[in-house]
């Protein structure tokens, strides 16, 4: 194996001009880790709000830093204290977000941050999982406790993250409405939604009585959002933390979501995959040396689903 390999770097923050694709090398995993030698990678829009500088005074990264955290790959090394998975697996992460991407052609992720891929998925289709479906699931399943039998209101169903929230609110016995354009209604409704809200010409404010809020847009979007939960209702936004005083004035319960790595939950995410009752849409896919073209793809905020870097066959 040579000691060196291909990733897409940021040196300083700024726009597509940054992404830079060099020659660095190859990490050791350390106790607790495995070396992954990626297959796929996927794009979302973290990356390029990182590669723009925006969450640095959240995330304090050191540059020069690799992008990327959604990877599909196969275990060729791992830690002395890793029980979990084994030399030869075919994994899936969402890593540690604090630490190098998987814009890389080998990275190491912390084991517990791991999962066996769906073996039903290829590699594309498995790096477009974890970040999004996680999200998913930490804002519907953890933090608003999303019950049989609720009304949900997921905003842009049709996006990465919206997709596999109708899934998992479907999964979870949830009556749900969704925002889109008109030409993914039929996406959405494929995907288990059982109302689709054309923001071009409805008003979805309109709605009365929801018990959950699934806010992926924020801004106005949000502000029209709290006059449609009822009283004891739920908000979850991964957009931007909503308003305390404003939740207390509609006896709300509002929540902000940054998703965690989660392996556990990735162990269920992959077994709902090979049963049949998720999937993943992929937008569009790129090589290692089209990182910047994928970047531009996420900005436009039009992606109707993952858009994955394809590194290694």
């Amino acid at each position: 194996m040579s000691p060196l390999m291909k990733a897409v770097q940021i040196n300083e923050f700024g726009d597509h001009s940054v992404l830079l694709l060099n020659d660095v090398v190859i990490p050791t995993p350390n106790e607790n880790e495995v070396l992954i030698k990626v297959k796929s990678a996927a794009v979302n829009p973290v990356d390029w709000k990182i590669r723009e500088g925006y969450l640095q005074p959240l995330l304090n990264h050191s540059l020069p830093l690799t992008l990327g955290w959604d990877v599909s790959g196969e275990v060729i090394a791992i830690g002395k204290n890793v029980t979990n998975l084994k030399v030869g697996d075919a994994v899936y992460s969402r890593p540690d977000i604090a630490k190098n991407g998987s814009y890389a052609e080998y990275q190491t992720v912390v084991a517990e941050e791991a999962a066996l891929k769906p073996s039903s998925f290829t590699w594309q289709e498995a790096a477009g999982v974890p970040l999004a479906a996680l999200t998913a699931w930490q804002s519907l399943y953890g933090l608003a406790k999303l019950e049989s039998g609720d009304r949900v209101l997921i905003h842009a169903g049709s996006g990465a993250v919206g997709q596999f929230a109708i899934q998992l609110a479907k999964l979870r016995g949830a009556y749900v409405y969704t925002t889109t354009s008109s030409k993914n209604t039929e996406l959405v409704m494929s995907l288990g939604a059982d109302q689709s809200i054309d923001y071009h010409q409805d008003d979805f404010s309109q709605l009365k009585d929801i018990d959950v809020v699934f806010d992926t847009i924020g801004g106005e979007t949000q502000a029209k959002s709290w006059k449609t939960l009822k009283k004891g209702g739920r908000l979850v936004s991964i957009t931007e933390t909503p308003d305390d005083a404003i939740a207390a004035k509609y006896d709300i319960s509002a929540f902000f979501c940054f998703v965690q790595p989660n392996g556990e939950q990735l162990k269920k995410l992959a077994e709902l995959a090979d049963a049949g009752q998720l999937t993943v849409t992929i937008d569009s896919e790129f090589s290692l040396s089209q990182v910047a073209e994928a970047h531009k793809r996420s900005e436009t905020g039009r992606a109707q689903g993952k858009i994955i870097i394809n590194v290694s066959a």
